[in-house]
């Protein structure tokens, strides 16, 4: 049962809990405990399984480790301290082990200094760093606390020498266990969990989580589906300092360089007015030109010395070097995109900086949680918005987490790719039957509805039953017996093959753009995923039609004269989520309804001012946009009703503009199943670019969307999307990451590594031969599985279609001359990377001043 911890305990209570020595010890470093120790010590004492979700710098780490130094300090006194790990910490992050290695062998030394002894406690970290002699000493000499990661936790399962020292382990600790949680590596870590529970029947579960919803499905996560949870929830602790902000007064009748310099000069001065500030963009490319103008522009203030960059495409050396000096305060700015929203000590922070939405409440709070570091200091963050979509969506957002309202995290179930790697460790592990493998598998919260018969097509699959398989070399990896149900390890090589294959992390490499045999540069991985044949895209500031992809070789007409259909930066951003979207449709339907009763513009001032927590700017600002779209077309797109908009650019071109502010997960459903649509029924290919806000078609002939639309139906959703990305690059590239973790493509084999152009080209030989054995067959079904529920958002989306069969969500189609202000940057991606900043902001300013012409002569002209 999962259940909450409404009233922590005394501080006498818990003090008579802790050890002399360890109390003096705390005393020494700490006024009192905190609020997530008064809640949480007790219960990871007793061995509870516990959830404690709380702010960066709420002392989670030490509430985690508190019960368990006072038991590792007793045992070592009493002279009963066993040679085996006593606790297991797994993190996301290498970086983040060694902060707690350190954090950890600290407060170690102190109580030895304080006892004027050894206490002989051991803490070892395993990760994919560590050293053959580092492995090696810990076999003689098993850390009492391991640090390790979920990859690495793993491979020790499957080792047989290291498999004594976790027969009993007593506690599990996943720190930033949100961050796991969403995706595959999430999967992987909840079949090792149960796997170590295997030996460890006793050991008690702690997650360590920032802000997540809900917190029941999290704590379940972390449990399974049948044990006892206890939440503890002070996600909320620290005061907040929040607002959101902007550079100039007006966002639409600002020229480009006033808007430039004015941004600039804002961040210099809050950089200015704090000691050390953070600040989050959404791509890599912006936070580097972030740091390169702050030091153009204000070269006095920011040099090498105390300003930088952080993101993943940096080498370890510098983003090391980077975190320490952020540590010893030497920084007076970091600039990064996501790459610190995790809990990596960075020292103290007081302001973090966001610019543009972080997309969601979750993600917001986990960022801006960064400053204020101290347990009772305050969250003080600053979003800086740069044009009215912006505003919009952060000032809702912004109401939403000063609410505590978050959005609702996915939590991937039945990945069938990752359960091979765990069929395969058992195996390794000595034989077991398929019963007991499905009965410890269910108890996983991602595989509790795992089916008999898909367990049973891994197995045979591993076992070599699909012999045709043998031809793209694919061999068993174990032995099966269909009398008995046992299974077991096959061949000399399998330990190595699970030792050095093993994962969730896809290898990624640069795939390079060629016109016939010329190479003109790179794109990323990411990028091609999400390419159709005829998009357009800019690379080195010309334009190229993608024709087509082989292994990691892109072939692309030049001769092309359309505008981009996907902007470069398409993969690095992030989705809107759909809690959020559903807010701002709301707030849209409210303001709507109150220009449709004529309400004055009073009044609806003081129920936006009543509603988001803005300044009277920014309640101006919004009110003037939503009242242009309502004087323009007669209605308001929101969570209540979807806008077919047409119109016809300057050069004849028909474009069709879906007001569907779903969230860009939702929206790629929505987009596809509707161009899969009007493919079958009217015969016509249309081109699509998709959004947070909405999505567009392109067609050269008159296509009836709305019509397509209206033939969708929740029932059949399934299906026609999985028709739709039968052929699509993104299933091909998933398909190859879902091969490569079922290890049907091995990455590493007899010493030798197989490049990433490799494994694409065997992936895709792979792909024809398992749509032979079967349509259906398991890794075919886990690709598709993937890119529907993961990459993309088909639960959402088909809640969608449902409501608009329910008439729950209104169809309204409407006709323009000129695009409808909430288009407007839908149909500006079609031109954003053609068009440099200066011309976007005046097409923006034309597009503006063309509506507000055509409001004053009547609707849409």
């Amino acid at each position: 049962m999962i259940s909450f911890k409404e009233q922590p305990d005394t501080e006498e209570a818990l003090s008579q809990r802790l050890h002399p020595l360890v109390k003096a010890w705390f005393f020494s470093r700490f006024p009192s405990f905190s609020l997530p120790q008064l809640f949480g010590v007790s219960e990871i004492h007793g061995r509870k399984n516990i959830l404690v979700c709380a702010p960066t710098g709420a002392t989670k780490t030490l509430t985690s480790f508190l019960a368990i130094l006072n038991e590792l300090v007793d045992a070592s006194l009493q002279g009963i301290l066993q040679k085996k790990v006593y606790a297991v910490y797994a993190s996301p992050l290498k970086a983040l082990n060694e902060d707690i290695k350190i954090n950890l062998l600290q407060p170690l030394a102190e109580i030895e200094k304080m006892a004027g002894k050894q206490l002989g406690i051991r803490v070892g970290v395993r990760t994919g760093d560590t050293t053959a002699a580092q492995k090696s000493a810990m076999l003689k000499a098993p850390p009492h606390i391991l640090i390790t990661t979920p990859e690495s936790l793993s491979i020790v399962l499957a080792s047989l020498r290291f498999k004594e020292s976790l027969q009993q382990v007593d506690w599990l600790i996943v720190d930033e266990i949100h961050s796991l949680a969403e995706n595959k590596r999430g999967a992987h870590l909840s079949l090792s969990m149960e796997r170590l529970q295997r030996w460890s029947p006793g050991m008690a579960r702690i997650g360590l989580s920032a802000t997540v919803a809900p917190l029941e499905e999290i704590a379940k996560f972390l449990v399974g589906p049948e044990r006892d949870c206890v939440i503890v929830n002070v996600q909320f602790l620290k005061p907040m300092d929040l607002k959101v902000i902007s550079p100039v007064p007006n966002l639409i009748d600002t020229t480009h360089d006033s808007m430039h310099q004015e941004m600039y000069t804002l961040l210099h001065q809050l950089v200015q007015e704090h000691k050390t500030t953070l600040i989050f963009t959404n791509t890599r490319s912006a936070t580097e030109r972030v740091v390169h103008y702050l030091k153009d522009k204000f070269p006095k203030s920011y040099h090498d010395a105390n300003i930088g960059a952080h993101h993943g495409s940096l080498s370890k050396d510098h983003r090391f070097s980077l975190e320490d000096n952020l540590r010893k305060g030497n920084l007076k700015a970091v600039v990064c995109s996501t790459s610190l929203e995790l809990g990596i000590d960075i020292g103290y922070i007081d302001l973090v900086i966001l610019l543009g939405s972080p997309k969601s409440v979750a993600r917001a709070l986990q960022r801006i949680g960064r400053s204020g570091h101290q347990l009772h200091a305050t969250t003080k963050g600053r979003i800086i918005v740069l044009d009215r979509d912006d505003l919009v969506e952060c000032s809702v957002l912004l109401k939403l987490a000063v609410e505590k309202k978050i959005d609702t995290i996915h939590i991937p179930t039945n990945c069938l790719d990752v359960l091979v790697q765990h069929i395969h460790g058992l195996a390794l592990e000595g034989d077991v039957t398929m019963d007991n493998m499905l009965a410890l598998f269910r108890k996983s919260y991602c595989y509790a509805a795992l089916e008999k018969k898909d367990l049973l097509q891994l197995v045979e699959y591993l076992a070599g039953k699909f012999i045709s398989l043998e031809d793209r070399s694919i061999y068993a990896k174990i032995w099966y017996d269909e009398k008995t149900g046992m299974i077991g390890k096959r061949g000399r090589m399998s330990r190595v093959i699970h030792m050095t294959n093993i994962g969730t992390i896809p290898d990624q490499t640069g795939v390079k753009v060629k016109v016939g045999d010329r190479v003109i540069g790179v794109i990323e991985e990411a990028f091609l995923e999400r390419l159709k044949p005829r998009d357009v895209f800019v690379l080195g500031g010309n334009t190229y039609e993608f024709r087509f992809s082989r292994g990691m070789t892109v072939q692309v007409d030049a001769s092309v004269t359309r505008s981009p259909t996907v902007p470069s930066w398409f993969s690095e951003m992030l989705p809107l989520s759909f809690d959020l979207a559903m807010e701002i449709g709301k707030f849209r339907r409210l303001l709507s309804e109150r220009f449709a009763a004529g309400q004055p513009k009073k009044e609806i001032l003081e129920f936006i001012n009543s509603y988001l927590y803005v300044d009277e700017n920014a309640a101006n600002a919004i009110y003037e946009y939503v009242k242009e779209q309502y004087d323009y077309v007669g209605l308001i797109p929101s969570d209540k009703t979807l806008v077919l908009e047409h119109y016809i650019d300057e050069h004849g071109n028909k474009y069709i503009v879906a007001h569907a502010l779903f969230g860009r997960r939702v929206n790629d459903c929505l987009s596809r199943a509707l161009g899969y649509a009007i493919s079958k029924t009217q015969h016509h290919d249309v081109e699509i670019g998709v959004t947070d806000n909405g999505f567009y078609l392109h067609c050269p002939q008159k296509v009836q969307a709305l019509r397509a639309l209206k033939l969708l139906k929740a029932s059949e959703f399934s299906s026609i999307l999985q028709n739709a990305i039968d052929r699509s690059e993104v299933l091909r590239r998933r398909f190859r990451h879902c091969a490569g973790r079922a290890l049907m493509i091995l990455r590493s084999y007899g010493g030798r590594v197989k490049r990433v152009g490799r494994q694409q080209v065997s992936s895709q030989i792979l792909m024809n031969a398992v749509k032979r054995i079967s349509p259906d067959f398991f890794i075919l079904r886990e690709a598709r599985r993937e890119v529907l529920e993961d990459l993309m958002d088909i639960a959402n989306a088909k809640r969608v279609i449902q409501m608009i069969e329910n008439d729950a969500i209104k169809l309204k189609e409407i006709n323009t001359t000129v695009p409808s202000p909430f288009a407007f940057n839908l149909v500006l991606m079609g031109h954003v990377d053609i068009l440099k900043m200066e011309d976007r902001v005046e097409f923006l300013k034309r597009m503006h001043e063309h509506v507000m012409a055509k409001i004053a002569l009547g609707r849409r002209g």
